[in-house]
């Protein structure tokens, strides 16, 4: 959907769209000099000196970084963007108009590195092309323990009761009447453009069409959910909803307060553990890692994240929640949590091609907390939005290793953002024959695209010392019998 969006905006930046012969606006010169890709064979040793490459792109990035520039790019990925059919005329301007400054910058800091692309172009001898090269994370020497095979519950043990959320999508302009099948991305708003003869409109709470919920939903749902007992609730991200290329700063922030507050007054009698979606920031999937300072940073993001939190999370995790989106707790003896930022594994996260190398070094800091946990004895439960299995190739290797390694330690995985049902299954990295870790996948909340709102209920048997699962549907929930 909106990532052609971004790819056609990209797309100019590396072909030099604004070159002389490309369409541009009469009254201006080009923004940027010939096509990149031409470039590749006039530059070599023999003719360009690694000094002259270097002093071209240094004079690229700052003719991009000028407001004229980003505005002379967007205006040709929005030109593409509607010539090549791929979204709506006004959602190809709104959405590039977001996008194009994040885009350029991080554009600027990677590709078009100097040290980077005069790597690429000349060779190693003039810089390191290394935009998501493979990397690893250091697993301690401590020798692995030996593996305990699993043992089901006896009859009649304890249980901790854990809800999971997960992709509420809010959407604060859904009206019921509206047309839930129009052109946009979203549908089943104000703007969607009118009903389609002999077809009906959308519906008071929700429709099965491309269309997230209306609060009402969303508040029923969890005046449902407040008539039942729990002992925590993980929610797993994606606050706002899908029409991505209208969504400001301010519009964030209303919609993680509006839905914080929301679940703090149906289900405040127990503590709520969150973790970041990639539809919390804007631009979507925009999650710069920390070393990003100024405006571009995500310092906005967390901060908000930090005072609508407050009251569910210590001041230790805090600091790592408003550092990098992540943070750890010890939820009760014998358990501790770990909610990840796996936008910083995302592919869609067009901020890793700066680094792309454990951003925020959060893979490392989980080995830590993992190497703790083990030598305390306790068992960890982790959270988050993307499921490991849809990240890029190294951070997904390197969390699998982590996994295989502390396998007796991890005694489940939550995640969301596929709106489906479903699960991953992790096996020994040595022979992938032995399964040896579950991550759950919970059903979305809103109906986008398509579906049943749903929700996730955990039963945690609080006497088993593996990760064994043993599996039940009972009506709209999940059962899931897991060890601490």
């Amino acid at each position: 959907m909106m990532a052609m969006a971004v790819r056609v905006l990209v797309l100019c930046l590396g072909l030099g769209l604004l070159s002389p012969g490309a369409e541009t606006r009469p009254q201006r010169p080009p923004a940027v000099p010939s096509p990149l890709l031409a470039l590749a064979p006039r530059l070599s040793r023999a003719n360009v000196t690694c000094w002259a490459c270097k002093a071209l792109f240094t004079l690229l990035d700052m003719a991009l970084k000028l407001k004229t520039s980003m505005d002379e790019v967007g205006h040709v990925a929005t030109k593409l963007c509607i010539i090549m059919k791929i979204e709506p005329q006004d959602v190809c301007s709104q959405a590039i108009k977001l996008f194009e400054r994040d885009v350029i910058i991080a554009w600027i800091d990677s590709i078009l590195k100097p040290s980077e692309i005069c790597g690429l172009l000349l060779g190693s001898d003039c810089g390191h092309w290394d935009i998501y090269s493979a990397w690893n994370v250091t697993l301690p020497d401590t020798p692995k323990p030996p593996v305990v095979p699993p043992k089901p519950p006896r009859a009649g043990a304890p249980v901790t009761r854990v809800l999971f959320l997960t992709d509420i999508h809010w959407d604060k302009d859904y009206t019921p009447g509206s047309n839930p099948d129009c052109q946009d991305p979203l549908c089943c708003r104000s703007g969607s453009g009118p009903v389609p003869p002999h077809q009906r409109g959308a519906g008071q709470w929700g429709e099965y069409s491309k269309c997230d919920l209306p609060l009402r939903t969303i508040e029923n749902l969890l005046q449902h959910l407040q008539s039942q007992h729990y002992n925590m609730v993980y929610w797993t991200g994606d606050i706002p909803a899908h029409n991505i290329w209208q969504q400001t700063r301010s519009d964030q922030v209303l919609a993680l307060n509006t839905i914080t507050q929301l679940i703090h007054h149906y289900l405040g009698n127990v503590t709520i553990y969150p973790s970041v979606g990639n539809h919390e920031s804007s631009p979507v999937n925009s999650f710069p890692p920390p070393f990003i300072h100024g405006k571009e940073s995500s310092d906005w993001l967390y901060s908000a994240m930090v005072d609508a939190w407050k009251e569910w999370l210590p001041q230790e995790a805090l600091k790592t929640l408003r550092r990098g989106g992540f943070y750890t707790v010890k939820v009760q003896p014998g358990l501790r949590l770990v909610s990840l930022n796996m936008n910083f594994c995302s592919h869609e996260n067009f901020w890793l091609m700066v680094n792309s190398t454990d951003p925020a070094g959060q893979l490392q800091w989980l080995i830590n907390i993992l190497q703790e946990a083990e030598e305390n004895g306790d068992k960890v439960h982790i959270i988050g939005h993307i499921p490991p299995g849809h990240c890029l190739k190294s951070w997904s290797w390197s969390y699998y290793r982590i996994v295989s390694r502390y396998e007796g330690t991890i005694a489940a995985q939550f995640f969301g953002h596929t709106h489906v049902d479903e699960f991953e299954v992790f096996y020994d990295a040595d022979t992938l024959s032995r399964p040896l870790s579950v991550a759950f996948i919970a059903p979305s909340v809103t109906t986008y695209i398509n579906l049943n709102p749903d929700s996730l209920l955990v039963h945690k048997n609080v006497q088993l010392t593996s990760n064994t699962c043993l599996c039940l549907r009972t009506g709209a929930d999940f059962c899931c019998y897991i060890g601490t």
